[in-house]
């Protein structure tokens, strides 16, 4: 990539198969959440990974940032931290007699919010702001984020005390929310041949991992995704899926027009990063469980029958006709 001014289609998948090559140099397996993250990244999108622990959810983001050359921070969430310790406060400066500002670890590029479920909603809350508006206002003064700012949280789902589930408006700042599984068996093994013998937890650096690209070079990216054509019947069928999912009576809460927009967004990314000019209904139907899954809200009677919004979402999306 010489020119971060004029990226084509076919330049954006080619810095795609870079970035993917770079972190299965340290994260083995885990295709389908570092194609997700591509697809967030170049549709300025946030990510929420549930999974067990030890299943690579830090590491995955360590890596990806690592790859793509942005700077990255990261915040462990823990029941007793403060707004403050996330966005930063003006502190009196005794030999100045002046107030200063100093940053919290939110001023980075791409900011890793490690067990987000672990803190009080007041304490989460304090990312609202800057998921939706890339942007934090400390004392009344508004302090612009990057452009490429980007949020990758992680959370458990097994365990259940100590933790603050997400209210509905903070999940639907996320563009994805990804299931990050157990490996396969071959994987498994491939996790022990590469980091048994490790002393300590792996870094990107330890592993290799180089970085193939910039914020110009993303910014270049993005703008190029733009070009995508999103053609009428296909953003009526986005349109009709979403609305569906208010219409079923097993759920009690559907998604909302955000849901719709962000996923028309990520069906115009994921045709770039496949080097197409336009989006497909393939497109809409292979993001549609990642967009909508933690939008949705079972109604008591289907939580009643023991139904699963994974279920209902593949039932709507098999429903739902497509354009031909």
């Amino acid at each position: 990539m010489t020119d971060a001014q004029t990226l084509d289609l076919a330049q954006v998948a080619a810095l795609a198969a870079d970035i993917r090559e770079q972190i299965a140099k340290a994260v083995v397996g885990q295709h389908a959440a570092v194609e997700h993250m591509l697809i967030a990244l170049m549709a300025r999108g946030h990510v929420l990974l549930e999974g067990p622990p030890g299943t690579a959810k830090t590491f995955l983001a360590q890596s990806f940032a690592a790859a793509i050359g942005l700077d990255f921070g990261r915040i462990q969430f823990t029941p007793d931290l403060m707004p403050g310790d996330i966005l930063g406060s003006n502190l009196f400066n005794f030999q100045t007699s002046q107030f200063t500002l100093t940053h919290g670890p939110i001023f980075c590029d791409l900011l890793l919010a490690d067990e987000i479920n672990r803190t009080p909603p007041k304490t989460q809350a304090a990312l609202l702001e800057a998921m939706q508006e890339r942007r934090v206002t400390l004392d009344g003064t508004v302090h612009p984020l990057p452009d490429q700012f980007m949020v990758v949280a992680t959370q458990n789902p097994i365990e259940s005390q100590g933790v603050y589930p997400l209210p509905e408006a903070q999940l639907d700042r996320f563009l994805f929310k990804l299931d990050i599984a157990y490996p396969s068996l071959e994987e498994e093994l491939r996790i022990v041949t590469r980091f048994g013998e490790n002393r300590g937890a792996p870094s990107p650096a330890d592993c290799g991992i180089l970085a193939v690209a910039s914020p110009a070079l993303l910014e270049a990216a993005t703008r190029a995704v733009s070009a995508v054509t999103l053609a009428e019947s296909v953003t009526d069928y986005i349109v009709r899926l979403v609305r569906a999912t208010r219409e079923s009576p097993d759920l009690a809460g559907g998604a909302s027009p955000r849901a719709a927009v962000l996923l028309a967004g990520a069906a115009r990314a994921r045709a770039a990063l496949d080097g197409r000019d336009y989006v497909v209904p393939d497109d809409v139907k292979a993001l549609a469980p990642s967009v909508l899954r933690h939008r949705l809200l079972l109604s008591p009677a289907a939580e009643i029958e023991g139904k699963q919004v994974e279920a209902l979402v593949a039932h709507l999306v098999e429903q739902t006709e497509a354009p031909r």
